[in-house]
């Protein structure tokens, strides 16, 4: 049983399943089921963890491609499926960008505009993803370790951004909880074409015809997307 010092701190916890003797639960601990099938004390993630350094990035300039579409000129159109981002350049031309989007059940479609951007962004999990992991710190100062890399592009007043990654390899797959990652490099440029109030658009998946003409012209790049090198 966790000893508490201070049994004002201590809170009545009661254990699953009905069992007969009663848990405490003090500040920074709580109860939960271990990989021995045991339930017993974990602590917390830390209140505040740091994200290490914070180098220069260098902008990695996208690809421009043929993208025949009524989207606004100057807008962002974000495809889930085809796990990509467009920032349209004229009616016919965008530049396209491989990204990671939500994995089952984490993805969404609408539209939003961009409210604010930060280089090198702290981090503060929100609290159910701090339920699903228990390791998660309150708050991560921006740096190399922060999952939000390099620069954050906030999407309106929603809990969603457009962020650089510590973790390239995952650009191209369905890994994050809704937020749109990019290669460090990658974000850095699209920062420095966007505005604040960029209109951005979500879409499941491009038109047909259109998702055909973009698969034409990206598929080599898109298939060895996620081992660019992210540019420290």
């Amino acid at each position: 049983m966790l000893m508490v010092a201070d049994a004002a701190y201590a809170q009545p916890w009661g254990p699953p399943y009905g069992r007969s003797y009663r848990y405490y639960q003090s500040p920074g601990y709580f109860w939960d089921w271990d990989d021995d099938d045991d339930y017993r004390p974990r602590r917390r993630g830390p209140s505040l963890q740091s994200g290490g350094e914070r180098p220069d990035i260098a902008p990695v300039e996208p690809r421009k491609i043929s993208f025949p579409s009524t989207f606004p000129v100057g807008g962002i159109v974000i495809d889930t499926r085809g796990r990509q981002l467009f920032l349209i350049q004229s009616p016919t031309e965008a530049y396209h960008y491989p990204i990671s989007v939500g994995r089952e059940g984490f993805t969404w479609t609408g539209k939003e505009t961009i409210s604010r951007k930060a280089n090198w962004p702290d981090w503060h999990p929100p609290e159910e993803m701090r339920a699903r992991d228990w390791r998660l710190p309150e708050k991560m100062t921006g740096g190399v370790k922060n999952p939000l890399g390099a620069m954050a592009l906030y999407l309106g007043n929603s809990l969603y951004r457009i962020h650089g990654t510590n973790d390239a390899k995952s650009i191209g797959r369905a890994a994050s909880s809704g937020c749109f990652r990019m290669l460090n490099g990658h974000i850095v440029d699209l920062a420095s074409r966007v505005e604040i109030g960029t209109p951005v658009t979500v879409v499941s998946q491009l038109p047909r015809e259109l998702a055909r003409i973009v698969a034409d012209q990206v598929a080599p790049l898109r298939q060895n997307a996620y081992r660019q090198p992210d540019r420290w």
